[in-house]
């Protein structure tokens, strides 16, 4: 599902998806509000979100949909002069962000990735995010109880992701199969009470396990 002010924009989405045989753009909304009373008849698995809209925000919509669905998963259309809302919009429930100038084949990628359960962001934003987070308090454990509950392999795990590793690199790092990698991602999600990768290194890094520049 296509969410964004522009007409224009939309349509060039859309002339770059429905040119893919595995994917189908079911809805498009013009703001925030529209994209959240569309959720429920376009049932789509991934949403293009702009970050910045009228009536309704990019993020405001985001959180909405996602407490209210897990099936559809967020991906944030952003530019360079929006990285303030990355942070903001991660902790609303986004399992991703892509920058609004990525060329097609990294747009289709991306709504794959996301598709498929895992997260991405922008190597540019995913910097934006660890500086920002490096600006805040020393972090809190307390507020993430679940980090107490990981094992030292899922911590390794943990820190690997946090690098920006996917679970193929992360296996060959640690001289494991993909598929126990995948096993201890999955543990970590679900001791973090996290949506997707993402959320679990946010809160990683928002605890103080991981700190910027490790």
């Amino acid at each position: 599902m296509l969410v964004d002010d522009q007409a224009m924009v939309r349509t060039g989405f859309r002339m770059i998806l429905e040119a893919e045989s595995d994917v189908t753009v079911v809805g498009e909304a013009v703001d925030g509000r529209d994209a959240v009373d569309m959720v429920d008849r376009a049932r789509p698995d991934v949403i293009l979100m702009d970050v910045r809209m009228p009536n309704m925000d990019g993020i405001e919509a985001c959180e909405r949909i996602c407490a209210a669905t897990e099936a559809a998963r967020v991906m944030m259309l952003t530019t360079f002069d929006l990285d303030d809302y990355v942070h903001a919009a991660l902790r609303a429930g986004a399992s991703g962000f892509l920058l609004k100038d990525a060329p097609p084949e990294q747009l289709i990628e991306a709504i794959k990735v996301i598709a498929s359960g895992d997260a991405l962001l922008a190597p540019s934003v995913t910097q934006t995010l660890i500086d920002e987070i490096a600006r805040r308090p020393v972090g809190q454990p307390d507020r993430f109880p679940g980090i107490a509950d990981l094992t030292e392999r899922e911590l390794d795990v943990i820190r690997l992701m946090a690098k920006g590793l996917s679970n193929g690199e992360i296996a060959t790092e640690l001289y494991l199969g993909e598929a126990t990698i995948k096993t201890h991602v999955g543990r970590i999600l679900a001791k973090l009470g996290a949506r997707d990768r993402v959320q679990a290194v946010v809160a990683a890094f928002e605890s103080g396990l991981v700190q910027p520049g490790d």
